[in-house]
């Protein structure tokens, strides 16, 4: 029986058959992932260099674009490695790495979203107290804690995961190693169950972030009805509807990703949904 300290390699879900669909996929996740490095690299270095954006918004803006850099370089060049040479396979290391590192970084970038969340509705709703509860060294202790939430959330998933005894082969349904896909290799009862403990866990504090966004944004919206110029509405609205957006692409993929009816599911089906969740957010977020 094989487990998790003698498989030497695990097999990705290749993303298409024919050689020629093989280098469109090539060419198009390289193409969002130049899109995904430009946009936030720009991002980066404008608001590194420029004094006017050391704002508190900008400040978890570079945070978010180094979210977003960490998840794209996570599992897009081992999808244009797999593209471009037909190789499915990935290193048991490399596959523990990458949900660590996925985790990690998606993970950091939901807290911080719920972080920036806070940082409008402070903005809008109570301005005069915006220099207080959002000074530089509670931003610094917020993006900590976003970062180390994320670590700790991935740790804590990767460490169960990947102890658990493996004996349903080594193939993943997915064209990145995901703790649900392995998940379906275990003959562990016990440690699935533990698995499954952690996730109900995380989705529980999911849920607490998204509830309080939603609450947030009730009360944004209120405050910034109460405004009696157009132009005053405007400009908040601007400053409100960019992370809004983010936040509904990140939430609406990831959810009906994992969500979805049994009964409409299907590997292709996956697959778009996996590279909707994963690969796009982060490069779609600089230009919103």
């Amino acid at each position: 029986m094989p487990n998790s300290s003698s498989m030497a390699q695990f097999l990705l879900l290749a993303l298409a058959d024919r050689r020629e669909l093989q280098l469109l996929h090539f060419w198009l996740f390289l193409g969002i992932s130049l899109a995904a490095l430009l946009g936030n690299g720009l991002i980066l270095s404008a608001v590194a260099c420029d004094q006017h954006l050391h704002t508190p918004r900008d400040f978890f803006l570079l945070h978010l674009s180094l979210t977003d850099l960490g998840c794209i370089c996570t599992t897009v060049p081992k999808a244009m490695h797999s593209s471009l040479w037909g190789t499915i396979t990935i290193s048991y290391t490399g596959c523990a790495a990458q949900v660590f590192f996925f985790l990690f970084f998606i993970s950091a970038e939901f807290f911080l979203l719920t972080i920036m969340c806070y940082d409008r509705y402070v903005a809008i709703c109570k301005p005069l107290h915006y220099g207080t509860l959002l000074g530089s060294r509670a931003c610094a202790h917020m993006a900590a804690a976003a970062w180390a939430s994320g670590f700790l959330n991935a740790l804590l998933h990767t460490a169960n995961t990947f102890s658990l005894p493996l004996c349903q082969g080594n193939a993943l349904g997915q064209f990145f190693c995901e703790i649900s896909q392995i998940l379906k290799l275990s003959c562990s009862h016990s440690g699935y169950l533990r698995e499954l403990g952690l996730l109900g866990v995380s989705a529980c504090l999911a849920f607490g972030c998204f509830v309080f966004m939603v609450f947030s944004y009730v009360q944004i919206f209120r405050a910034v009805l109460r405004i009696p110029s157009k132009q005053g509405q405007h400009k908040a609205f601007s400053t409100c509807l960019p992370h809004l957006s983010v936040v509904s692409l990140f939430v609406s993929t990831g959810t009906f990703a994992y969500l979805k009816p049994p009964s409409i599911s299907s590997p292709s089906l996956d697959l778009a949904l996996s590279v909707l969740y994963s690969v796009v957010p982060p490069a779609l977020n600089p230009l919103i």
